[in-house]
């Protein structure tokens, strides 16, 4: 026996009316028992309040067992944030620690350079010469070949043969001039030869450089009475240099006389020029 679509949709509204009224009366249950529940509340009785206890701390309970998940997630997430944060603050304070640190380092920096230069002005009032001051550019170091380049030449009268000094010492002559640069080659240089006299002896030598920080003096009297801290000058033979700058300090060894120089070659950062007809005079 087929079903007709009219007893389909007699049926459909069977249901829907049912369903109302199953709806009606959940609500009609509900609103009952909110008023017994109101009433209930009014009533001071021990068995009530021993359930009423009951019912509101099963509640509290679960709701803070609900909550956890809620809270553990919120906890999880603020420490992710705060861990983020502590990371940004720490890269934001090391790099101006560093700022900082460059700024410190650039101001020594300057203190250092602003002491060499008075050091060395008080040196040019020591002395009554005809001198230029220069600051070293390039050192080249090698185990024969001493030498550096300094920020003046022949803009500021300076010609091939000029003696260097640091601190009132000799340290070198002038083997190559441009017009803003020139080469200054040390005494410890292969290729220096500088005559030289020892004092108090007077004995007349040559200062050869060997690569090494101890040059030696050639050419002595074949006895010669020389001891340690004898001090060594240029001799100003062949009117090369001024005489009487010192050089070096005698140190004896065996039959060698060396020269100990009165300036570390290595930490030489400025110079002076001695020019023509300079006198080095104290």
């Amino acid at each position: 026996m087929e079903t007709s679509r009219g007893d389909v949709g007699i049926a459909f509204r069977s249901a829907l009316l049912e369903k109302g009224s199953k709806q009606r009366f959940s609500l009609f249950a509900l609103v009952i028992v909110s008023l017994l529940l109101i009433f209930a509340e009014t009533i001071d009785a021990k068995p009530l309040n021993f359930v009423r206890s009951f019912f509101k701390d099963t509640i509290y309970r679960g709701s803070l067992i609900v909550s956890m998940p809620g809270k553990s997630f919120s906890s999880f997430l603020y420490s992710i944030e705060k861990h983020f944060n502590l990371y940004k603050n720490y890269n934001e304070i090391k790099k101006e620690n560093d700022e900082l640190r460059n700024i410190i380092s650039e101001s020594d920096f300057l203190e250092l350079q602003e002491n060499q230069l008075e050091k060395l002005i008080q040196d040019q009032k020591d002395i009554s010469a005809n001198i230029v001051n220069a600051r070293v550019l390039i050192d080249k170091q090698s185990p024969y070949l001493n030498s550096f380049v300094i920020n003046i030449g022949a803009n500021k009268n300076i010609k091939n043969g000029m003696a260097a000094i640091s601190k009132n010492n000799f340290i070198g002559r002038i083997v190559d001039v441009n017009y803003f640069s020139s080469r200054v080659l040390l005494i410890t240089d292969l290729n220096s030869k500088i005559p030289v006299i020892l004092e108090p002896s007077g004995y007349h030598g040559i200062l050869s450089g060997h690569g090494i920080n101890k040059p030696t003096v050639d050419y002595l009297p074949a006895t010669p009475s020389i001891n340690d801290g004898d001090i060594i000058y240029t001799s100003g033979k062949e009117g090369i240099f001024s005489a009487g700058i010192p050089i070096a300090e005698v140190l004896v060894e065996g039959k060698v006389i060396t020269g100990s120089p009165f300036v570390d070659l290595s930490q030489i950062t400025f110079v002076s020029v001695v020019l023509e007809n300079g006198k080095l005079n104290k």
